[in-house]
């Protein structure tokens, strides 16, 4: 992360940021068990926690209400640690090299230890909700993981289908993103003892912020650096994986085009004249210009919410998200 982005998310993150940091603490601990091999592991995994967003939104979100620690800070901790698990699974799935700037678990121990460490953190995951001892929380975590699940098989199965539409990506990036997004704001506002009304414009405001930050998430993989992303540029393409900018450039340059090639090749030859097809056109801006819609869209769902210096926070975080790599 650039300086100036911690410097912003630290401004963001400022009513919480002590809990926060409760909630990092928390994580590391998680490997302090007598399985010396599997703690180790577990450190391997949680002492790079990334930005924090998903637990900030959870705490965030509960802060303008009744704020219960005692309930907040496990349920923080449960979204972290589901996020964490998707993302060991997912580089299981795509044979990925590097997370974060890392060696991933599945390029140093193999498939199978991954998937049963991705296991081993959803199972964390499912303790640490169970302390909130609301099940309506607990009925939430459980769909959001099926639906995290579905869009994750969605994603799988439509690899290296050039016959998708906007509507199958927005789909897919709610299933795989913006649901657990939806998760941590919708809880928090629960766990905080919301009005229903503040509870369900929470929900939207999360599920508007998730789509927004896939979709820039998306734009990144194609305008910044290995080093910056902790991962090769161009990943989602050489994966099979149709975003929103190599979309544009099939719906635009439908002749002759280096998307469809790798596609019907599963070869990374064209990926460099796909890169370069795709910032020397307007698809960047036009990406982004949708991404901005969807974060106005979550701003405009916290008219509702109570005028804290919370809400000003989860305002400041849409913008944050809107105007990463630009």
């Amino acid at each position: 992360m650039r300086r100036r982005d911690a410097l912003e998310l630290s401004e963001i993150y400022a009513p919480v940021q002590q809990d926060l940091n409760r909630v990092r603490d928390t994580l590391r601990s998680i490997s302090r068990i007598e399985y010396t091999w599997l703690a180790e592991q577990l450190s391997y995994l949680v002492k790079e926690t990334g930005k924090g967003i998903r637990p900030a939104l959870t705490l965030l979100s509960g802060r303008s209400y009744n704020y219960n620690l005692d309930y907040l800070l496990p349920m923080a901790v449960s979204v972290e640690l589901m996020h964490t698990a998707t993302l060991v699974h997912d580089d299981a799935i795509d044979k990925a090299l590097k997370r974060r700037g890392q060696a991933t678990i599945n390029s140093i121990w193999g498939n199978e230890i991954a998937v049963l460490m991705g296991d081993y953190l959803f199972a964390k995951a499912g303790e640490f909700v169970a302390e909130t001892q609301t099940p309506r929380v607990i009925k939430l975590f459980s769909q959001t993981l099926g639906t995290i699940s579905s869009g994750e098989i969605n994603q799988f199965r439509g690899a290296f289908n050039l016959n998708q539409t906007r509507e199958d990506y927005f789909r897919r990036i709610y299933g795989k993103t913006a649901s657990l997004f939806s998760l941590a704001t919708q809880s928090g506002a629960i766990l905080a003892q919301a009005p229903e009304p503040a509870v369900a414009s929470l929900k939207e405001y999360g599920d508007n912020l998730g789509i927004a930050f896939q979709i820039v998430d998306d734009i990144l993989d194609f305008t910044s650096t290995e080093e910056a992303l902790g991962k090769p540029v161009g990943s989602d393409l050489t994966q099979g994986t149709l975003t929103l900018p190599s979309m544009l450039l099939i719906e635009r340059y439908g002749d002759d085009n280096p998307v469809k090639k790798i596609f019907r090749t599963h070869s990374q030859k064209n990926l460099a004249e796909a890169i370069q097809m795709v910032l020397n056109s307007s698809i960047i801006p036009d990406c982004y210009k949708i991404a901005s819609e969807y974060c106005e869209k979550a701003c405009r769902n916290l008219d509702s919410i109570l005028d804290t210096a919370s809400r000003r926070a989860l305002y400041g975080l849409a913008e944050y998200v809107s105007r990463q790599g630009t």
